[in-house]
């Protein structure tokens, strides 16, 4: 069966990132269609929606939504009902709903989410941890993550670590290096979360050949050795087993779904006594 291309605008009053997200989820329900998307952001008055709507209009499509002010959404609607293309606003569902149930007065204002509040400074500190602590770097106090990744070289760290410290999350990311121990100051550590990653020896083997490709380094090296990538990884097994870290195979999951079950593990471990965490 052929694929089926279609166009998907995307528009928004705000950074279009949550319209985004809510898009990606709702494609990928459909097989076989793949979406162009056209994407709006800062949709706030009447220059940038003239703007969106020719767009539509060159190549119609589906129209996803995110705009409080009522003037612009019914001109964005006349002009979709004109062009005879669907159009839905993505969080007014939600929005009807939780208000309906709180009974409180909702936000008029424009990328609300985005404001510069306690959690937005906090993800800031957490950024800038976790670019400090990558790969092994550190200045002592690694003990001061809320999250530790471990695992030999190509296993997710420091995307999942990203991912997480874009959630406010402080994380490093420890690699295990063969025929090197473990820096103690991982191996002392009692207040973060350590969490081992591991994944399938073929799975490793490709992931780090393409790697090499992308250096432009054409011969084979130990680095994509069968042999020695599950010798490698059954160490780090052994090692996170003796210190009883979780382990989480990250062979077939994607970085969300690590980052996922690693924030589940993060609040039970964030549940514990402080004398019992580490043990």
């Amino acid at each position: 069966m052929s694929e089926k291309y279609y166009h998907l605008h995307l528009i928004s009053d705000s950074t279009g990132e949550t319209i985004n997200v809510v898009a990606k989820a709702v494609c990928a329900r459909f097989v076989g269609a793949t979406a162009i998307e056209h994407v709006y952001g800062l949709v706030r008055g009447k220059k940038q929606l003239t703007r969106a709507i020719a767009s539509i209009e060159e190549n119609p499509g589906p129209v996803m939504f995110s705009i409080i002010d009522a003037g612009l959404r019914q001109e964005l609607e006349r002009a979709c009902d004109r062009l005879q293309v669907p159009s839905m606003s993505v969080l007014d569902p939600f929005v009807s709903t939780m208000g309906s149930y709180l009974n409180v007065e909702i936000s008029g204002k424009p990328g609300s989410q985005h404001e510069m509040d306690t959690d937005y400074f906090k993800r800031i500190a957490a950024l800038n941890y976790t670019i400090r602590h990558d790969d092994g770097q550190s200045q002592g106090d690694l003990d001061d993550a809320d999250v530790i990744l471990t695992g030999v070289s190509r296993t997710s760290k420091t995307p999942t670590c990203m991912y997480l410290a874009n959630r406010g999350i402080k994380a490093a990311n420890v690699p295990l290096v063969p025929g090197i121990d473990p820096p103690n100051e991982l191996l002392n550590a009692t207040r973060p979360l350590i969490v081992g990653l591991t994944t399938s020896t073929e799975r490793l083997m490709q992931i780090r050949k393409n790697r090499l490709l992308s250096m432009q380094e054409a011969n084979e090296t130990e680095y994509v050795d069968p042999e020695l990538i599950k010798s490698e990884t059954a160490e780090a097994r052994r090692l996170f087993a003796r210190n009883n870290w979780p382990v989480i195979d990250v062979t077939r999951r994607s970085i969300e779904e690590i980052a996922s079950a690693i924030l589940n593990l993060y609040q039970e471990h964030a549940a514990k006594p402080s004398a019992l965490r580490g043990l």
